[in-house]
Formats: structure tokens, C-alpha cells, sequence
């Protein structure tokens, strides 16, 4: 096996420690990536960052491990056609991975996986006060977020999180390093994969960039795509597969019609809302240790609305100027997790250095913007409650806005909560891209395994669910190949 990374080493203190996840935004660890203007933010572009490291995404985000909603997983089993990505086979994965160091729950918690997980352990005093507020407002309690509560439409509780003894635990730590040396694994950092070499429909290898020098290699059996929402269309695209008219655009060689790919681009918006502190409190952990999901409309049978508690003060950078930032405060990040906007992945050039055009569209179907009224105003009542009071001095923002004027202020708002999947969906129609066997339509030897395979994206943050993907793929070859 030939692993690839067009990043390098984790062994980094802003990757190590768990509270200097900020760091990594916008540094060599980051790909750095930028939307298109768009209309609903305001004519804003969103920075979408992602992993460029050992370990990928799970070496720079928030460490949140969130398996998402039950309807997610079936939703999948439905779209693909293939039972075992429906809830009760993947809780079995969950299961089996988990390393779970919480209260024990064997029905929905494992123990001696590769995943170490537990609840954000000694959590600053405002994850305790958020959770009276959210129990005073209705929203239950749960003893974590990945069992019972992701089988209804709200709940609130501690954050699980893959630190352990104060350091980040990413999946590069859970499942590589541990077998780095056997004779079978190369690993490769600074390895940008360019294009996948192809014969007559069939994936013959992997052309990539090291050390400043084209290279190629044969790939023995299969090549897999982890190279997340925006580079796995990218590749594909390059390398002749994707819209047929598009790839003739830019002259280069069609060897499989897939319109879909590139497209149903999705991503959760993250809105914030924003208190002065009464008295400085240190982050703990992850800067993040309470959650609560919710749904915004009656009749729903799943969550429309997470936030999440940031133990600093933090907006997007108009909003930022405009109300001024509290030299000590906390945040609610509401986001929208049912979202209907979509968006898309473009080639602007031939050539692998060429950038891409991301359309991201967020808030572009108002089913969401009224979602997210709803969610800002729900973190305005979970903020400005009774149980909330010992720790706000004052309401930053957004202050008692309504109609167009909140409106406005979500437009400012809006950023990614750095979720973005869908570009190569799984499914049986016209648009999809890959098979519930995670093959690529059309073409041999070649399956996707990361965010950009999601039909629709996960309820919550979406680190869990890329773990059960790779899972997922692992055991196909396992059964394909015989080993």
C-alpha cells in the first residue's frame, strides 16, 4: 500500500495541542480554499479550510467525534441501494471501532478500538450552565451525543472528543502510525496527487508531484480517492471524469461521462452569537465542550439546528468590525445541519495547478435563511437566560434584531462550519458518482472514501462519519480482494 499526502508531518504543536486548533487555519497545514462571492452572503466568499497534514481534517479541526443521525445512515442505505450503510450496520462499525471512555454504554458504545473517545473531561463551567439552560428551555439531557440522542430531533450534552492526556488523538495517530513500519505501508508526505492514469476505462495508477518532480506509480490492484469534497472532484475531473461538456471545455480527454461530479456541493453554515464574559475564563480542551441539536419546525423527525459553545469570542470578520470584538467572551455557533442549499465544483484550467471555482451557494434556498433566523434566535434565549446571567455581562451580538435586519445580520454571519462533502455522492441515479461499493460509475479500479461520497451531509460535525466511510471501504477490499 502506497499512501500519499500532499502535506507533511503532524508532529507539530499546533496540531498536537488541542487548543491551538486556530493555528492551523490559514497555515501550511491548511489548503487554504476560497468561495466564490455570493449574493446571499452579501457578496461575501467563505474561506473553506482543509486539511493539508498527516491525519487530514482530523489533524486541524475541533477533535468533535459526532456520528451523526440515524436518517443520515439510512438515508445512505436508501440512496446507494445497499443495506450495510444503513444505522444498525453502521452503529455495529461505531461499535467496533470506538475505544469509549465515558459511563458504559454497550449498546451504542465500544471499547478497545482504534478511536479513543471521551467526554470533554474537567469542562469549563459554562458546558454545565448551557446544559441547565438548554434542560429550563425544553431541550433534554443526555449522558453524550452518539448514542440515544441522535435517534431523536433535540438533545443537549457534553462534547465527545478525540484528545487523550491533553494531545489531539487524530485518525493519522488512531490508524497509521501505529502500523508505520510494517514492510507493506509506504507512506509518501509532500505527494500531491495530479491525475489518475487510465487505460480504457480502467485506473491503471497515479501520476503525482514530489519534491518539485512529476512522478508516476502502478497502482497493483485499486486506487482510492481521499482527497476530501474539493479535490476529489478536482482529480476526477483532470483525469477525464466528470460533465462530458465541461472536460471538452478545457480540452482535456473524456474517459467517463459523470455530470455529477463536482456537483450537490454542501456545507453547514455556522452563525455566531456573541457574550461579554463577566471575568476571564481560560479555554479548556478543545475550546468547545457542550453541544445541543434542535428542530426549528414541529413535525420534524430529526435535528435542523446544532450549536455549539466556543469559549472565546469569535464572528466573522464583518461583524467582527462592525459590533466590536470583547476582549473576553463566549460564543453560541449555531449551524444549519439539514441544509437544502447546493452548490457546485468547477475547473477553471487544464492543468493540475489551475485553481478550481467553488460555488458554495450557502443560504441560497430560503428553507435555510429561515432556518437560521430560528437558530439565532433560539442562541439569543439559551444566552440571555437566568442560568446564562453569572457568566454575560452584556449581549454583543446580534442584540434584539428581527426580520430583514437579522436577516442581514446571518448574512454577515454566515461561515463554514468546514463540513463541506457531497461532490462525488453515492447513488443509482443520473448525478451520482459512486456506487454503494464505493466504486466509480463507469470506470475499474477506482473507489472514493472520504465526505465527497455523502448523498446529503451528516447531522453534526462530520469527522466520525469520513472514519465509517474509510471503514466502510476497508471492508469491501477486504471481501473483494480476499484478505
Amino acid at each position: 500500500m502506497l499512501l500519499l499526502e500532499a502535506g507533511g508531518s503532524d508532529d507539530v504543536a499546533e496540531v498536537r495541542q488541542p487548543e491551538s486548533w486556530p493555528a492551523n487555519l490559514g497555515s501550511t497545514r491548511d489548503w487554504g480554499f476560497t468561495s466564490q462571492p455570493t449574493k446571499h452572503l452579501n457578496g461575501r466568499s467563505l474561506l473553506l479550510s482543509m486539511g493539508k497534514v498527516l491525519g487530514g481534517g482530523s489533524s486541524i479541526n475541533v477533535m468533535v467525534w459526532a456520528r451523526g443521525h440515524r436518517s443520515d445512515w439510512d438515508h445512505f442505505a436508501a440512496e446507494s441501494g445497499c443495506p450495510a450503510w444503513n444505522y444498525d450496520s453502521v452503529l455495529e462499525i461505531y461499535r467496533r471501532i470506538e475505544d469509549w471512555h465515558g459511563t458504559p454504554d454497550p449498546e451504542y458504545r465500544g471499547k478497545g478500538g482504534p478511536v479513543f473517545v471521551q467526554p470533554a473531561p474537567d469542562p469549563n463551567p459554562l458546558a454545565p450552565a448551557i446544559l441547565a439552560a438548554t434542560s429550563a428551555y425544553g431541550i433534554p439531557t443526555f449522558g453524550h451525543q452518539n448514542g440515544l440522542m441522535m435517534e431523536g430531533v433535540a438533545g443537549a450534552s457534553i462534547l465527545d472528543l478525540c484528545v487523550r492526556d491533553g494531545h489531539r488523538r487524530s485518525i493519522f495517530r488512531s490508524y497509521v502510525l501505529p502500523v508505520i513500519d510494517r514492510p507493506n505501508l509506504t507512506v509518501l508526505t509532500g505527494a500531491r496527487v495530479t491525475r489518475l492514469a487510465s487505460r480504457g476505462g480502467i485506473i491503471s495508477g497515479v501520476e503525482f508531484r514530489w519534491l518539485g518532480v512529476n512522478q508516476s506509480v502502478r497502482a497493483g490492484a485499486e486506487v482510492v480517492l481521499s482527497l476530501g469534497a474539493i479535490n476529489t472532484p478536482k482529480v476526477l475531473m483532470q483525469s477525464g471524469i466528470g460533465d462530458h461538456q465541461q472536460l471538452q471545455r478545457h480540452g482535456i480527454p473524456v474517459v467517463q461521462h459523470l455530470p455529477g461530479v463536482g456537483r450537490n456541493f454542501q456545507d453547514h453554515p455556522r452563525l455566531e452569537s456573541v457574550w461579554e464574559h463577566r471575568f476571564p475564563v481560560a479555554p479548556r480542551n478543545n475550546g468547545a465542550e457542550v453541544t445541543y441539536f434542535w428542530g426549528s419546525t414541529p413535525g420534524l423527525t430529526s435535528p435542523d439546528v446544532q450549536t455549539c459553545v466556543a469559549e472565546t469570542p469569535i464572528a466573522s470578520r464583518e461583524n467582527g468590525v462592525r459590533y466590536g470584538m470583547p476582549e473576553y467572551g463566549w460564543t453560541l455557533i449555531a449551524g444549519v445541519v439539514a441544509p437544502k442549499s447546493r452548490g457546485h465544483i468547477e475547473l477553471t484550467g487544464p492543468d493540475p495547478d489551475d485553481a478550481v471555482c467553488i460555488e458554495a451557494n450557502m443560504l441560497s434556498d430560503p428553507e435555510d435563511l429561515r432556518t437560521a433566523v430560528a437558530a439565532v434566535e433560539l442562541s439569543r434565549e439559551i444566552g440571555n437566560s437566568p442560568e446564562m446571567r453569572p457568566f454575560a455581562l452584556r449581549e454583543v451580538m446580534p442584540g434584539p434584531v428581527k426580520g430583514v435586519a437579522l436577516e442581514q445580520y446571518i448574512r454577515e454571519a454566515a461561515q463554514t462550519y468546514w463540513h463541506q462533502c457531497g461532490t462525488a455522492k453515492m447513488g443509482r441515479d443520473a448525478m451520482s458518482v459512486v456506487d454503494g461499493e464505493l466504486s466509480v460509475h463507469g470506470v475499474q479500479n477506482l473507489r472514493v472514501a472520504d465526505a465527497s461520497i455523502m448523498p446529503r451531509v451528516t447531522t453534526g460535525n462530520t469527522m466520525a462519519p469520513c472514519v465509517v466511510i474509510g471503514e466502510r471501504a476497508a471492508d469491501i477490499l477486504r471481501t473483494v480482494h480476499s484478505l
